[in-house]
């Protein structure tokens, strides 16, 4: 077998041991928690009111407050803009007002 086939066998096997969570020696693992979002701390930070913050993300008034009561998830896209807009609020404001 080639090297490049014996390289190949070895981390697909390290792939496999890591999928069952076995530790991986050398294996760097990156884990980033995008649960972790507060849509009232994040708004509060603005200095935006509730349908200030429904209109910058495009979505009902309603459906706003249900993300900030925690009565629905926020989902996938917005929340990763809601991480930008807590690191970076003032750069984040700047793009989504600039129209």
């Amino acid at each position: 077998m080639t090297k490049f086939g014996d390289d190949l066998i070895q981390a697909m096997s390290e792939a496999l041991a890591h999928t069952r969570g076995e530790d991986v020696p050398g294996a760097v693992v990156h884990e980033i928690d995008t649960n972790n979002i507060d849509p009232r701390a994040i708004r509060d930070t603005l200095d935006l009111t509730q349908e200030q913050m429904a209109r910058l993300f495009g979505i009902s008034l309603s459906g706003y407050k249900k993300w900030e009561q925690g009565e629905r998830a926020v989902p996938g896209p917005a929340r990763q803009l809601m991480r930008v807009v807590q690191k970076e609020p003032e750069a984040a404001l700047r793009a989504l007002l600039a129209g």
